[in-house]
């Protein structure tokens, strides 16, 4: 297996959108520091209809994740009370719920430290500041601000012509460019980006593996792109973001490397972008007030997302 810093393509497109120290020593954010208040206020301009579309897939135990990745356990939902009267017989009764899932199994975040290369995570840090007992350290999910602000779909699939984009397509630069032309909009500073390929129709249809590989998703050049619109945090319909098979054999998960650890930009799988396409194409815009706060796990290296678009 190939590693990242023994690539040239790498670790040249890394020196270019490297944050490290852009925001301090100290930053546990990375561009989240992008949304300003003013780039929230500018957000709330987008809302003309009230209309919401909810991006997340439901929470359940025949999800998205196959066994691929280790550990990423579906969502297992136990009843631990069941109209328990506990203050007595014919007392208001109470019923609750326990779930045991992979934090990264459904519509979710990757926060900063759920990667590393050659030993480091996002601003410089060991990757050895992540624990088994504690979690992460430092940029921890739960660091995250509140995250709101102006959302961008880039319809990739729609602007090609296509239901969905073939699995062994690497979305491009030229893509983004040629969406963000075809929605009418340009990406800017503090804007999350959602890019859709139409991958998730896959497992909408009730074909997981066919979901799961091969993918299409965003190829080696994509960072590069997002960094010169100082893009506050990516996420797209897929279940591994970038294109699997990798564009270059043994080389695995190098837009995570370059998105997590050198840029310290959040990035997103899983969503469901499919009544947004439908919506966007309705109304003919495709930018969008987004709310999409990671739930605030403590340690966490990624969460799950329940993301709402608000035209």
């Amino acid at each position: 297996m190939t590693a990242p810093a023994h690539c040239p393509a790498f670790a040249e497109i890394a020196r270019r959108v490297n944050n490290w120290g852009r925001w301090g020593a100290d930053d546990e954010i990375g561009t989240l520091n992008l949304v300003t208040d003013a780039v929230v206020r500018e957000a709330a301009a987008c809302v003309r209809t009230g209309r919401r579309v909810p991006l997340a897939l439901p929470l359940q135990q025949d999800g998205v994740q196959t066994g691929l990745i280790p550990g990423r356990v579906n969502p297992l939902h136990t009843m631990v009370a069941l109209n328990l009267e506990l203050f007595g017989a014919g007392a208001v009764a109470t019923s609750d719920d326990a779930v045991t899932m992979g934090l990264q199994a459904g519509t979710h975040w990757d926060g900063l430290p759920h990667v590393s290369h050659g030993g480091r995570i996002y601003n410089g840090r060991p990757a050895t500041t992540v624990t088994a007992h504690d979690g992460a350290a430092f940029s921890g999910i739960e660091k995250s601000r509140p995250l709101v602000s102006r959302g961008v779909l880039l319809d990739v699939a729609r602007a090609r012509g296509e239901e969905l984009t073939a699995g062994a397509h690497a979305v491009t630069p030229e893509d983004l460019a040629a969406a963000e032309e075809f929605g009418g909009c340009r990406v800017r500073a503090g804007d999350i980006v959602l890019v859709r390929t139409g991958q998730i129709r896959r497992y909408l249809a009730g074909d997981r593996e066919g979901y799961a590989h091969p993918s299409p998703g965003l190829s080696l050049r994509t960072p590069a792109w997002f960094h010169a619109r100082d893009v506050a945090a990516v996420a797209n319909d897929t279940l591994t973001f970038e294109i699997v098979p990798p564009e270059i054999e043994d080389l695995w998960l190098p837009v995570h490397a370059l998105h997590l650890v050198e840029m310290g930009m959040l990035q997103g799988q899983n969503w469901n972008l499919e009544e947004l396409s439908e919506v966007c194409a309705d109304e003919g815009r495709y930018t969008f007030l987004l709310a999409a706060q990671p739930e605030p796990f403590t340690g966490g290296t990624g969460a799950p997302v329940a993301p709402v678009a608000v035209l």
